[in-house]
């Protein structure tokens, strides 16, 4: 017997009937993108390693860990694969402004409002709600008018009524400030006087990052850490006068939206390129791991990939955690065709095939049985199916120029006259059941 294969470990089929809660979470989000203005980008799926490395920082956890770099056909002289320079996305705002400079969308418009959609990778270990590869829905504004603090709050809210849109109506959003780059170089210096006294009460793992970023340590999930992290009083570093007065407005923005956030002093986003506003959004639902989304503003991102000095805002959410705070059932959906056509025998196929062609090119939802049976046998397929209507094709049908059509809901039966081969009486009646 050959050996059967399965999904990568961290991955995942999405099949029927599960595609289905996909698709329609995808349409709700594009609605409300739609309404906000938003175009849809897409990018490749991998890209040179070191966009990845300059934007979210060589010492950040998702470039030294969870990169998955490509490898050579060709290996090196030791046998070992030879790297190609080469990552898939582990996320997707490094691609978009890689994009926007390339095209020179700058110079086309001085606020560009773009979406995008599809998978994500990254070297996880795999649990419940954290995958290899995973689905992001992401917005990024950016341009020379992207500086202002109502587009900040735009964001938040529009992240805030994705969530809503698809049916999630309980989530924190917790909020809070980075400072400009000025602000954030201090705050950082301040953060390692505060930490590095007390380095050895930090887990390992934790002291690395005190190292390579102290404001990962703020990230920690370890207990230890944790405990360290809650007894420092975060109010004492004080911002710019500027940046306050920047965080303060895009507060009030959000209260006139009556969106409910939380400032919480110690959210910092670890990727280097975040200044300013930042926030994530959480779910009790989801558990431990109970993150829906997040993002922030990166200013400096676009010039240090290359580009002009411009305002940044974005955000993601992660589809998969949405679906898993939503927790749909297979058996709600609606997925199979809106009517069913049967034949009884080898002289009613092919005129059971013409007429489900014909149904399908007027716009109805048809299928069919591909083979001639029992008229029991045939009947469960099509109440199998879940068809709302059957049309029924026999020799007696054929012989009287019939259609039979059955509502499936009621059991009621009726011909309806189809000629040598004009459907569209049948047609005006399936639209108007339908």
């Amino acid at each position: 017997m050959s050996k059967k294969h399965t999904v990568p470990r961290g991955c995942a089929d999405i099949a029927p009937p599960e595609i289905y809660h996909w698709q329609t979470l995808e349409y709700a989000l594009r609605d409300v993108l739609q309404a906000y203005n938003y175009q849809e980008i897409r990018t490749p799926i991998f890209e040179d390693t070191e966009l990845f490395a300059r934007s979210m920082g060589q010492s950040s956890d998702v470039v030294m860990k969870q990169m998955l770099n490509l490898a050579s056909q060709r290996p090196s002289e030791d046998g070992h694969p030879r790297l190609s320079g080469l990552s898939l996305r582990p996320e997707n705002t490094a691609s978009v402004v890689r994009s926007y400079i390339q095209q020179g969308l700058d110079r086309r418009e001085s606020l560009t409002k773009l979406f995008y959609l599809g998978p994500m990778f990254r070297g996880e270990r795999p649990q419940k709600g954290r995958l290899r590869q995973f689905h992001q829905v992401g917005v990024e504004a950016i341009g020379p008018h992207a500086q202002s603090p109502f587009l900040d709050a735009e964001v938040v809210a529009l992240s805030a009524d994705m969530l809503q849109a698809a049916g999630i109506k309980e989530f924190v959003i917790n909020i809070n400030t980075l400072g400009s780059v000025e602000d954030k170089e201090n705050f950082s210096g301040w953060l390692r006087q505060q930490l590095g006294a007390r380095l050895d009460e930090l887990d390992e793992e934790d002291r690395g990052r005190f190292d390579r970023n102290v404001f990962r340590v703020l990230d920690s999930k370890n207990a230890a850490t944790r405990k360290v992290v809650g007894s420092i009083d975060m109010q004492q570093f004080k911002l710019s006068t500027d940046s306050q007065a920047y965080f303060e407005q895009v507060l009030k923005a959000l209260d006139r939206l009556k969106i409910t956030y939380r400032v919480d002093p110690t959210l910092v986003r670890g990727l280097d390129y975040y200044t300013h506003t930042v926030y994530e959004i959480t779910s009790s639902a989801l558990g431990s791991q109970d993150a829906l989304g997040a993002g922030g503003r990166y200013n400096r991102l676009v010039s240090q990939l290359g580009g002009p000095d411009v305002g940044a805002v974005g955000f993601a959410l992660g589809l998969e955690r949405i679906l898993l705070a939503l927790n749909p059932k297979d058996d709600a959906v609606q997925n199979g065709p809106a009517v069913f056509v049967i034949a009884f025998d080898e002289d009613s196929f092919e005129r059971a095939w013409e007429a489900t062609s014909l149904l399908r090119r007027a716009g109805i939802r048809a299928d069919m049985a591909y083979q001639v049976g029992s008229v029991k046998s045939l009947m469960r397929q099509a109440n199998k199916s879940g068809a709302a209507q059957t049309v029924i094709l026999g020799k007696d049908e054929l012989a009287r120029g019939v259609v039979g059509l059955k509502d499936m809901a009621s059991g009621e039966q009726q011909d309806v006259s189809i000629g040598s081969n004009d459907y569209q009486q049948l047609i005006e009646i399936l639209k108007e059941r339908l």
